[in-house]
């Protein structure tokens, strides 16, 4: 039996009206988001727009930090994984419907393989015990990690014992995140990466570029990145970062605790822990 057309194609069948209503409203509802920056492509690219803006690091003229410092926190990388920056890990939905847009609460961190200084990867130096700004940061001094204001709303690196509901997302390890309020919990410090040279080093000023420990002052952990541990970020696959230390036979750290604060040349050739790690 052969098929015969009941219909022309120009006529209606169905319900063809409720689908043409339906496809204009679509189409009207995907305008009004455009025209308003909701598109999520938008927000995306708005996203990278603000948080990969470029930040000047400090430049240290005697080799030592200071409090008010802009550093970056690079991790020194290993055998198993790269040289990897700190970073703010936030996506379209740490968005705030404020305007202008910022980062809002909850945030995590990351550590990205991309070295650049920017928003995204910019911590300042901060006094927690009255220390005056550009006075000298020595080991053992308690002092905290702010992000950069403005979009990055000047928010602390902060951390605390694993809880049920509060470990990291991958490890279950101590978690390591941004919060906008300053506490005990946002509280570091420095120690020498070499423990036979920790004693000695104790009161001394911190240089900058030099491979050193960041360690949580509450908790005693060391902050330390996981190369097993990878997030799929807004940014490419990452590291994640925890507080915890790693020891090896030796009773020593293992190099996922070693970290250089990172500052940008006086003489103006760049970054100076760049050289340190291609040593």
């Amino acid at each position: 039996m052969t098929y015969q057309r009941l219909y022309q194609p120009k006529v209606k069948t169905g319900n063809w009206l409720e689908e043409l209503h339906l496809k204009e409203d679509t189409m009207k509802d995907f305008l009004n988001k455009r025209e308003r920056g909701e598109l999520l492509s938008q927000k995306v690219d708005f996203l990278k727009q603000n948080i990969l803006s470029p930040v000047n690091l400090s430049a240290t003229i005697n080799g030592e930090l200071r409090f008010g410092d802009v550093v970056m926190l690079v991790n020194v990388g290993g055998k198993d994984r790269e040289h990897s920056a700190l970073s703010i890990n936030a996506n379209v939905d740490n968005l705030t419907k404020t305007f202008p847009p910022s980062i809002k609460m909850p945030c995590g961190v990351s550590a990205g393989k991309g070295i650049q200084a920017c928003i995204r990867t910019a911590f300042i130096i901060t006094s927690v015990d009255g220390s005056p700004e550009q006075s000298t940061l020595h080991y053992d001094q308690s002092f905290a990690l702010r992000t950069t204001s403005g979009f990055a709303k000047g928010l602390y690196l902060t951390s605390d014992k694993p809880r049920f509901l509060k470990t990291a997302k991958k490890s279950g390890l101590q978690d390591v995140y941004l919060d906008e309020t300053l506490s005990a919990l946002s509280w570091w410090k420095i120690s020498h990466f070499d423990p036979q040279e920790r004693f000695e080093s104790e009161g001394l000023p911190v240089p900058a570029n030099e491979k050193v420990l960041v360690v949580h002052t509450m908790t005693n952990e060391g902050l330390a990145v996981l190369s097993e541990k990878l997030l799929w970020t807004a940014y490419g696959r990452e590291y994640e970062v925890v507080a915890h230390t790693f020891l090896d036979t030796h009773r020593a750290e293992q190099d996922v605790n070693f970290w250089i604060l990172g500052t940008s040349d006086p003489a103006g050739e760049g970054l100076l822990f760049l050289r340190h790690l291609q040593l």
